[in-house]
């Protein structure tokens, strides 16, 4: 066995290869600029076309782009009617916003833990931190994998409670033959450049119902309306409108529809992309005693956002700490999805504990996230693959 790159050895790969990034080509760059070409630069045409788009990928009757992915949980939970005094039920393997987004509604996030064996949600766990304060259960499609959306349907349609499913990670994911972003009361989307597809930033909101989507639409646009059916003043002035909530400036411009619509024609491709790599990656490192794998979500057919390793620290003589390092090492700029949200000092802060959730926090301590996205060369694959037996390879025991 070589060296490994830490202690002195020729790294796996000259260059770096980072865990993720954007896709972007020429005709992406020419949507681009006909927008920037156009009369609107935001709220023009391409906004309702992306949205008609979405709904066509989804499957749902209703598609309300929004400024970002946190824009687009904040909008699903006051669609809910999430307020003061209310509470959430979310997973601490997430990035912070979807827990955060009860909380700017005054609302408090409460953490269930996950299956110790696909590591999305547990239904069994959320079922039990219900109580009498729960307003919405907030499930997200960890790595790509659809949450299990049957059993936790079933627990919050018998207590009135919204189910909001962050499908940040998974568009173009089906659960029991349906598009993700159909099955949940309110499902939502992030448009991050490592996302699945991207226009810089960038979010959405699905419901298959029209009055959550006029909340929707109204709450991004600071709770103001032109309708006229809705007004309550103004004679019938062609220049009246009307705040007639509190909302917030979520608006998605023209510039980033026309990107986004770009992107969706390639949606198909990069899915099939992504899930070839992950595939390559399963069977490289399916004799490995030191990963163990990620179980399957029942009924998910999942379009991976994240490949992630988690490794059998009982088989090796290192720490995740040592492998992470010796990979980075390697030019294999690996990361970590994701440090439960709990363990951040605001939450700390506002009284929250270690301890909370046992199989989320065990993930944690094992975990590292490798190169995934449609640019990645068959020879970037390789290099992986290859860095990834040399260190386990050089640590086994």
């Amino acid at each position: 066995m070589d060296k490994l790159a830490i202690h002195g050895g020729t790294p796996v790969r000259e260059t770096p290869i980072a865990y993720s990034r954007q896709y972007i080509d020429d005709a992406d760059i020419a949507a681009v600029t006909q927008a920037l070409r156009s009369d609107f630069l935001t709220c023009g045409p391409r906004l309702p076309a992306l949205e008609r788009r979405l709904e066509a990928v989804t499957g749902a009757a209703h598609a309300v782009a929004v400024a970002n992915g946190t824009a687009a949980l904040h909008a699903a939970l006051y669609a809910a009617g999430v307020g003061p005094g209310d509470e959430v039920i979310t997973t601490p393997m997430t990035f912070a916003a979807s827990a955060n987004a009860a909380l700017y509604l005054g609302a408090r996030p409460v953490f269930a833990d996950i299956d110790p064996g696909h590591w999305n949600i547990c239904p069994r766990a959320v079922e039990r931190a219900v109580t009498p304060r729960t307003k919405a259960v907030v499930a997200v499609d960890y790595t790509g994998q659809a949450a299990p959306l049957e059993p936790l349907l079933d627990i919050c349609r018998g207590r009135g409670l919204a189910l909001v499913e962050d499908a940040a990670h998974s568009l173009g994911t089906r659960y029991n033959g349906q598009p993700v972003g159909s099955v949940a009361d309110f499902t939502t989307f992030s448009f991050h450049p490592v996302k699945t597809v991207t226009c810089g930033e960038g979010g959405a909101v699905t419901v298959n119902d029209s009055a959550p989507a006029e909340r929707l639409r109204g709450f991004r646009a600071h709770g103001v309306t032109r309708d006229k059916a809705l007004l309550q003043g103004g004679d019938g002035a062609a220049w009246w409108y009307e705040q007639q909530d509190l909302g917030c400036n979520y608006r998605l411009t023209d510039i980033q529809a026309a990107l986004l619509i770009s992107q969706l024609d390639k949606l198909e491709a990069f899915a099939v992309r992504r899930n070839n790599i992950v595939s390559r990656y399963r069977k490289a490192f399916a004799q490995l005693p030191q990963v163990i794998p990620q179980g399957e979500v029942a009924g998910s057919e999942s379009v991976y956002h994240l490949f992630v390793l988690r490794l059998d620290l009982e088989s090796l003589t290192a720490g995740r700490r040592q492998v992470f390092d010796a990979l980075f090492a390697e030019n294999i700029l690996c990361n970590v999805h994701y440090i439960p949200v709990y363990y951040h000092p605001y939450y700390q802060g506002l009284g929250y504990q270690r301890g909370l959730c046992p199989n989320a926090e065990r993930l944690y301590e094992q975990i590292l996230s490798l190169p995934l996205y449609p640019a990645m060369t068959d020879a970037d694959v390789d290099d992986v693959i290859l860095a990834v037996k040399k260190v386990l390879g050089h640590y086994a025991k």
